[in-house]
């Protein structure tokens, strides 16, 4: 009689903290960010679900690619990424949209390529991505600018309206379908680093870059020629001289390609290149 009436004691016990728990959460909703709530470095602001897809559409992501979201908020980028098959990160200080975002990867089935960490972006390691999406502040950017630089050349850069000061970009789109504000995306591609002289067959080849702009001059025993157009997209090198165009793939300290109406060519660094520090954020380059 006393085990039945333990047994049922045990009972009504389990039920009601069942009915305090359900109560419990019922009391407590899920969590909602609010637009233009305070963050640690920027405001949230969502970033229109037509501007996310044009992003990833300028970065032609693939699921080859590794795509890291800086200040990922809700997590839209990252999960609309991990639909097309790639691998993806979001970065974001907030614990509370850290979860938010691992929550709405799950409803959306993506949990096991769309991860969240709650980190800050000035200490956190990008060096393993090809892609960066970004929706944060021109200063921000400035900010982030050197680190982004020394990214593997060739890893495509995307930000939701904010520039990079005086380094141009590689394209612009805006978009204006199921977009009403911030509806503008820029790309940036990591160039390689060329500055310096490079010993080019009986030649030399000075180079100078600004960015993505390539300056300079060929010389081949007393005939020096100035180059033009150069430019480059990634490790890619392209420029004209004495009439030639010439077009190189960029592996450190080594150039080779070919000359249009001209052999193959190899370029190698002949002295430590001279890297011009980064001016302060915020300071343009004169």
């Amino acid at each position: 009689m006393h085990a039945l009436t333990h047994a049922r004691e045990l009972l009504i016990a389990l039920m009601l903290s069942a009915c305090a728990s359900g109560a419990l959460a019922q009391a407590t909703p899920a969590y909602e960010p609010n637009v233009g709530q305070e963050g640690k470095d920027v405001v949230w602001v969502p970033t229109p679900q037509a501007l996310v897809d044009k992003m990833l559409d300028m970065a032609k992501v693939t699921p080859k690619d590794y795509l890291i979201d800086l200040g990922s908020g809700d997590g839209r980028t990252v999960i609309t990424a991990a639909k097309r098959g790639v691998r993806a990160t979001g970065i974001e200080y907030n614990p509370d949209m850290v979860e938010l975002s691992k929550r709405n990867a799950q409803t959306e089935g993506v949990a096991e390529k769309a991860t969240f960490v709650k980190a800050d972006l000035f200490a956190s390691d990008f060096s393993k991505a090809t892609v960066i999406t970004m929706f944060l502040l021109d200063r921000i950017n400035l900010q982030l600018r050197p680190k982004l630089l020394n990214l593997k050349p060739g890893t495509r850069l995307v930000s939701n309206t904010f520039t990079m000061g005086d380094w141009a970009e590689d394209a612009k789109v805006n978009v204006s379908d199921g977009c009403q504000s911030f509806c503008a995306a820029y790309l940036w591609i990591v160039p390689a680093k060329v500055t310096g002289a490079w010993k080019m067959g009986p030649g030399e080849l000075q180079l100078r870059q600004d960015f993505q702009m390539v300056t300079g001059k060929l010389t081949i025993g007393d005939k020096e020629m100035l180059i033009s157009g150069g430019r480059l997209r990634g490790d890619r090198l392209a420029f004209s001289a004495g009439g030639v165009d010439y077009v190189g793939r960029v592996n450190g300290n080594v150039i080779e390609g070919v000359g249009k109406g001209a052999a193959a060519w190899r370029a190698e660094r002949v002295r430590k290149q001279r890297v011009e520090p980064e001016p302060p954020a915020g300071v343009e380059r004169s």
